[in-house]
């Protein structure tokens, strides 16, 4: 079996992210929760996981089932990338 590729990041750890950076929130949701199928997830928890990183600084209520399906799909295809 291969090695699992590094996602590549073009974040930096000090910077805020929102709602609008899904691809950063999916490497990081991947990070967070390395053996999670995404697409198992609930978006209640989906939503709850986002506000916990610790570089989530946006208002979580403005989140909506779009951004938060859209998270959950850059989560799923870095999670895709790492098997």
């Amino acid at each position: 079996m291969g090695s699992a590729q590094e996602p590549t990041r073009w974040w930096k750890d000090d910077m805020d992210l929102t709602w609008q950076d899904t691809e950063e929130l999916g490497i990081q949701l991947l990070e967070a929760h390395p053996d999670v199928d995404p697409l198992t997830v609930r978006f209640t928890d989906l939503h709850a996981w986002i506000t916990a990183l610790p570089t989530f600084k946006d208002d979580p209520k403005k989140s909506n089932e779009k951004l938060l399906e859209a998270i959950q799909m850059a989560w799923w295809q870095e999670y895709q990338d790492a098997r």
